[in-house]
């Protein structure tokens, strides 16, 4: 489990699929990223899936954390990181959060701090990908000390890579 200042960023579980699936209930959400709301049931079976730490091949690890408001407990979104490395630990990070959260600084201050974790565990690099027209997730990467890249997928996503240290965002424990 991760502190911050506000917020405790744990390991995804079964039992987060409930509150999840109403934080991530908003299509608007979708909008850039595609798809559509998940509901409860689909978020118990990947939320189970995702309690492993690694892909069905081993190739991946996979690290999958619910964000709490430390005030009152309430779930604001999840962070994600993919790793892969034989030469050194490479890390994908991802965030989301729900509509009614979004503009408080929550997803730069959990991504900061599983950003921390990740580079005091070995991380060599850390990027993001991030969908065209998404200025809030562009603000986020820039906050986390990361800069576009260059490098786009097929999906039209910018690779984000992390210059520096996040450690100014306040991670208490981990």
């Amino acid at each position: 489990m991760l502190r911050t200042a506000r917020l405790r960023v744990e390991p995804v579980r079964v039992g987060h699929a409930e509150e999840m699936a109403a934080v991530l209930g908003d299509p608007a959400l979708y909008s850039i990223i595609g798809g559509a709301p998940p509901t409860v049931a689909e978020l118990s079976a990947r939320y189970l899936r995702w309690e492993r730490p690694w892909s069905d091949d081993g190739r991946e690890g996979w690290l999958n954390w619910t964000v709490l408001r430390e005030a009152d407990d309430v779930a604001v979104g999840t962070v994600q990181a993919t790793t892969a490395g034989v030469n050194g630990l490479v890390a994908e990070v991802a965030w989301i959060v729900g509509v009614p959260f979004q503009g408080y600084g929550y997803a730069t201050e959990s991504t900061a701090a599983v950003v921390d974790w990740l580079v005091g565990h070995g991380a060599r690099a850390v990027h993001a990908h991030i969908a065209p027209d998404h200025p809030a997730s562009e603000a986020v990467a820039r906050r986390l000390g990361m800069r576009a890249s260059g490098e786009f997928r097929d999906d039209g996503e910018q690779r984000w890579r992390l210059h520096g240290p996040s450690s100014r965002w306040g991670r208490t424990s981990g």
